[in-house]
């Protein structure tokens, strides 16, 4: 069944170039009415034109499409909601929003400055915050909503030089996490891509050979699935050169250590079988890991 976005409102941040600009092509050539937000910034976030989210507008309607531009910084909480309002007075609704828009400040945490690592986090981890709450009003009234956070490589395994980046990058997961389970009852689906991508994100991170495999049109496919009627909710996909995979944070079964004053000593011997990923689970919440901890314990301590 093709996946069509005909009578959708989305929202794509950073869309003036690389990755969001291919999402916010490929949602309006599927039907979707585009907000088209990009600060038009420098790849460290300093500067800014609306000039870059008028070329894309500009490209989509050319296809037929319709799109407006817009171009708020996602830091800035008043003009994230001026920009969901934007959307709403245009089309009358909003239904899609992709937080794409990010910067980088890479540097070894020892030589990080905090100010650097501060912004990362402000762009990455409060813009989508800023853009999720702005929209998620809307979209408990409309009983309708697909939220798509752009997570990374970098915050689910790590990467030198990247600690800011990967500390916002990993906090969204957390974000979907929860948000995924408040949305549920307004069938608000909440889900995170991570992609890899030559972009000019990318441009100095890696040989030629390799960006030349990594076209962002690649990554698109799953940033439609996970925002289309039918998604999924909770779920982490990465893509690249023609790739798509599902990251998960599991749960080993464990051992259970005791209460008493050799409990450190006991897991020291057991770690090995703590950390054996055998039988491991994904728990469908926070909660779910309490339980487990809790289940083992009352088998361990009940009578013989």
């Amino acid at each position: 069944m093709a996946i069509d976005f005909k009578g959708r409102v989305a929202i794509v941040t950073g869309a003036g170039g690389g990755l969001g600009r291919q999402h916010a092509l490929a949602l309006a050539a599927r039907g979707a009415k585009v907000l088209v937000n990009d600060l038009g910034g420098a790849r460290d976030g300093s500067g800014g034109s609306l000039s870059a989210a008028e070329a894309v507008v500009a490209e989509i309607r050319a296809g037929g499409g319709e799109a407006i531009a817009n171009g708020a910084s996602v830091t800035d909480w008043d003009a994230v909601q001026a920009m969901v309002q934007q959307a709403v007075d245009t089309w009358g609704r909003i239904d899609i929003v992709v937080n794409n828009a990010g910067i980088l400040r890479d540097k070894t945490f020892a030589k990080m400055d905090l100010a650097d690592f501060r912004l990362v986090l402000d762009v990455h981890l409060m813009g989508a915050v800023h853009c999720t709450k702005a929209a998620w009003p809307h979209m408990v009234e409309q009983k309708y909503g697909r939220i798509l956070l752009t997570t990374s490589s970098t915050g689910l395994y790590g990467n030198f030089g990247q600690s800011n980046y990967g500390a916002a990058k990993l906090a969204l997961v957390g974000l979907m996490q929860t948000l995924g389970l408040e949305g549920a009852k307004h069938d608000i689906r909440v889900n995170c891509l991570a992609p890899t991508a030559a972009t000019r994100m990318t441009a100095d991170l890696m040989p030629e050979e390799i960006l030349a495999a990594l076209q962002p049109q690649a990554v698109v496919p799953a940033m439609l699935v996970l925002v289309g009627q039918d998604a999924p909710t909770r779920t982490v996909l990465c893509a690249g050169a023609g790739n798509v995979e599902a990251a998960h944070i599991t749960l080993t079964q464990g051992a259970w250590i005791g209460l008493d004053g050799q409990s450190p000593e006991r897991l020291a011997e057991q770690l090995a079988q703590v950390c054996d990923r055998s039988g491991e689970m994904v728990p469908p919440n926070g909660s779910a890991q309490g339980g487990h901890e809790v289940g083992r314990a009352m088998a361990m301590l009940k009578p013989a």
